[in-house]
């Protein structure tokens, strides 16, 4: 995938339970409480101190993933679930005479939530990146260059979840992992069917950079995946229509700077349109 901008998050250090404040790199964990006025004067507002504790000692959610044979029953504290708006407005509705606290999440990828739930708990999801690089943990359960596009859908299912949660963060954590992927032009196929798919017209994040990259590319690209580019094109219009127009700036973009700065050659570098192209 293309260079984009690179997002920083940092993992929790390890120390007691008791003592750990959630990170920056995940949801927002902090809050504020006023010290009391000092006589003659104001005192500014101290931050107060969040535990990890509190967090752990909040009621225990179930989580319904799936539907059917493929349903998955998973389990999150209440406190660190609501840092999520969606979490939020949903837990907002249990009462404590001590009925199910319960969300169905029947339309929901079982590994994209349980990378979800691991950024609540740790900051980050495996696979993490290597700081400093544009590489990704190895994994030895998945090969090095990623020709079914499993790899870039791990991390496009994460984006779109945390979308839907609304988790800024994770956003952008996991479209600056989709970039540290070395996949094949087959498996951009398909990582391109699902953003086309799962994302909206205006994103800018994950949705922009792929009609570009397959502008880019498309020479290349379309020789080891001919038929599949076609069939993408045709199943999403608005893909082919979004490469073509590109393709078609980028062309004009030269004509301008042709124009601007001509070749020392004249028109001996030109050659003639025909008519029927």
């Amino acid at each position: 995938m293309p260079n984009t901008e690179e997002y920083n998050e940092q993992a929790p250090t390890e120390t007691p339970v008791a003592d750990v404040e959630m990170i920056e790199g995940g949801a927002d964990m902090s809050s504020s409480a006023a010290l009391p006025f000092a006589e003659g004067g104001e005192s500014d507002p101290a931050p107060l101190r969040v535990t990890f504790m509190s967090f752990l000692t909040s009621p225990v959610v179930t989580l319904l993933v799936g539907s059917g044979e493929t349903e998955t029953l998973l389990t999150a504290h209440q406190a660190l679930l609501s840092k999520s708006p969606f979490f939020q407005e949903h837990c907002a509705q249990f009462s404590d005479d001590g009925s199910p606290r319960q969300i169905e999440l029947p339309g929901d990828d079982i590994e994209a939530v349980g990378s979800f739930l691991e950024y609540l708990y740790t900051g980050d999801y495996f696979p993490k990146k290597v700081p400093g690089s544009r590489q990704l943990e190895s994994d030895p359960s998945v090969p090095q260059v990623d020709e079914t596009g499993d790899q870039l859908l791990k991390h496009a299912r994460v984006y779109t979840l945390a979308e839907k949660f609304g988790v800024e963060n994770l956003k952008n954590l996991a479209a600056s992992k989709i970039h540290c992927v070395n996949s094949t032009a087959k498996g951009e196929i398909s990582y391109a069917r699902y953003v086309y798919a799962y994302t909206s017209t205006g994103d800018r994040t994950i949705r922009a950079p792929v009609a570009s990259f397959w502008a880019m590319r498309s020479h290349t690209l379309r020789s080891e995946a001919e038929e599949e580019f076609r069939g993408l094109c045709l199943e999403f219009p608005q893909f082919g229509y979004d490469v073509l127009t590109r393709v078609l700036d980028e062309k004009l973009k030269r004509e301008r700077q042709d124009k601007m700065h001509p070749s020392s050659g004249g028109s001996a570098r030109k050659r003639a349109r025909h008519s029927n192209v």
